[in-house]
């Protein structure tokens, strides 16, 4: 994968210092804003980038890459990804992939037509603790109730309370609860049970924004309970229980650090099995092997999970009378 990163921001310089560990990934160019090119130039610098760029069209110009990382805010990712799209690059897409349903349909038509790649980077759905949480609520007999706990106390709250509105409290830019924590635990339910019959959405609102919530997924005989917040924190963990046992995620649900399975009769077992310390390493490696292979088969089946995921979120947002972008 030759790669070209479009941003420079937090989750950029996450995800560069893995690269050395994924010798399949070559990047070659770096998107930043005028306003932030001495920083984009330094990260050039340090990890031996060939190109810097503060023009998307000029970058996307290049033959290059192949492969574009769309990391910028949430609000742009719609746009860039649609761009780099069209000049018939493949797109791996930060979460949350789009603020609208409508925006990802149109970037998966779009894909199709190009017959390019087009994948959300989110993380849980690639770690190899998540496989071993699927095939272990497969063993806890008839599944009945699962809590999602992220709750982290934002360090840019105390910040917002005082009036001074950063992107993570934007609803402009697409911040909130949902989008940037919450929206980890919709996706571990998702790979799990799919769609659910009945989306409800309970928040606390300051500013127009949602600093915490609890979104009410309905699935018939399986009742969950995601809770996101970052106006308040709590243990962060996951219980998913069924009527011979539970499984429990520990940490959050975008690591999965370690599950522990507990019997009806109080047995216990830990397993923590992980490829890499990094939790975005299993899902760069893997979407190298994707676009390698130009495996549109996986491509369709991951986008058919964004899609309910999108659904899920654009119901919530509605039910709490936010307005986003």
């Amino acid at each position: 994968m030759k790669l070209a990163i479009f941003g420079s921001g937090k989750i950029v310089q996450e995800f560069l210092p893995i690269t050395k560990d994924l010798p399949e990934i070559d990047v070659k160019a770096i998107l930043g804003t005028k306003r932030s090119q001495e920083k984009t130039e330094k990260i050039q610098a340090e990890y031996g980038i060939e190109a810097s760029y503060t023009d998307i069209d000029e970058c996307l110009k290049s033959d290059a890459f192949d492969t574009v990382y769309v990391a910028v805010p949430n609000h742009l990712h719609y746009g860039f990804a649609k761009k780099a799209l069209e000049a018939g690059k493949h797109v791996i897409c930060e979460k949350p992939f789009t603020l609208k349903h409508a925006e990802l349909l149109d970037l998966e038509q779009l894909a199709l037509k190009k017959d390019v790649v087009l994948v959300e980077a989110i993380t849980n759905q690639y770690l190899v603790n998540y496989q071993g949480i699927k095939e272990a609520s497969q063993k806890i007999g008839k599944l009945k109730i699962i809590e999602c706990n992220y709750s982290q106390y934002s360090s840019r709250y105390d910040a917002f309370k005082e009036g001074t509105i950063l992107p993570a409290f934007n609803p402009k830019m697409g911040g909130g609860a949902l989008m940037d924590i919450n929206i980890y635990n919709i996706h571990l339910v998702v790979g799990l049970l799919g769609k659910p019959k009945h989306v409800q959405y309970y928040a606390n609102i300051e500013r127009a924004i949602d600093t915490s919530g609890m979104l009410i997924l309905d699935y018939g005989d399986v009742k969950v309970v995601c809770i996101g917040a970052k106006d308040s924190e709590a243990t962060i963990r996951s219980t998913i229980q069924g009527t011979e046992g539970s499984v429990v995620v520990n940490g959050p649900t975008n690591t999965l650090d370690s599950y522990t399975t507990e019997s009806l009769s109080g047995e216990k077992e830990t397993f923590d099995h992980k490829d890499h310390p990094h939790r975005m390493y299993d899902e760069f490696k893997l979407f190298s092997q994707v676009i390698k292979n130009k495996d549109m088969d996986f491509v369709k089946k991951q986008l058919e999970h964004s899609k309910i995921v999108m659904e899920i979120v654009e119901a919530s947002i509605n039910d709490a009378g936010i307005v986003l972008g």
